[in-house]
């Protein structure tokens, strides 16, 4: 199995950006959104002389909120055509600038710039070996730069609902490195100080509302789901509160290169 070996094809974002280009409004504000900006604002830097890249940065929703914040210059990385205009698209409309590379983080690197802060929400689960990814993440860091990775919570309780579900996330997500201890070895072997790192937003019920096969069975599961989010709602908020590995829906690291 190749050391980088990806869980998902170019095809696959192809088509998912493809159906996705037409939506261009940004994503409806979710108690877990507001969890990772607040993190983000936390502990991000306040300097707009500092530059960061996204990989897999598009549609550009996240980037645009931290230049709105920061100031940053603003940096996607993203191998798929259609998603990137989609991001181009994104910065267009908000009038802010935008340098995007159409890329594979694989692919030889060497004309790219180092910058102040690399970061990717939602984009090393789906490697078969996070390891490499955030290998790659890491040598586009300047010396002591700032490196974010965010990861979507799919395991616990979600894991239960979505393998019947939705057993296509099984294909195409990287399961164990949705559990933090995990996360301790690429932190050793890449010499990486932890800013901040934990699971947050709390329980999420969101995430299961998939189906990909309308049986009866699946039909009674999407049905609890959908109580749960009447629930959990952005008004129950202090729900969220508490966080673990078997139900918060996110997890996200903040690290120090070096």
């Amino acid at each position: 199995m190749a050391i980088e070996e990806k869980l998902t094809t170019p095809g696959f974002w192809e088509e998912y950006w493809d159906k996705n280009l037409g939506n261009q409004a940004g994503p409806k504000e979710s108690v877990l959104l507001s969890e990772i900006y607040r993190i983000i604002d936390h502990y991000l830097p306040p300097d707009p002389s500092l530059s960061i890249l996204e990989i897999g940065g598009a549609p550009g929703n996240t980037l645009i909120h931290i230049f709105r914040k920061f100031g940053y210059s603003i940096n996607s990385m993203d191998y798929s055509a259609v998603g990137n205009e989609k991001t181009r698209e994104t910065f267009r409309n908000n009038g802010i600038p935008v340098t995007v590379y159409e890329k594979d983080l694989f692919s030889p690197n060497e004309d790219m710039p180092k910058f102040d802060i690399v970061c990717s929400l939602g984009f090393i689960e789906h490697f078969d070996n996070p390891l490499s990814v955030v290998a790659r993440h890491t040598d586009l860091l300047k010396p002591g730069g700032i490196l974010m990775i965010g990861v979507p919570n799919l395991g616990g309780i979600y894991h239960l609902f979505l393998k019947h579900l939705s057993p296509s996330h099984d294909i195409t997500h990287n399961l164990k490195i949705m559990d933090l201890k995990n996360w301790n070895e690429i932190e050793r072997k890449l010499d990486l100080a932890t800013v901040f790192k934990g699971y947050i937003g709390g329980f999420e019920p969101m995430i299961m509302k998939k189906l990909d096969e309308k049986s009866g069975f699946n039909q009674f599961l999407l049905f609890i789901v959908k109580v749960l989010m009447i629930i959990f709602s952005f008004r129950m908020r202090f729900l969220r509160k508490f966080n673990s590995r078997y139900w918060s829906g996110y997890l996200i690291g903040i690290y120090r290169k070096g």
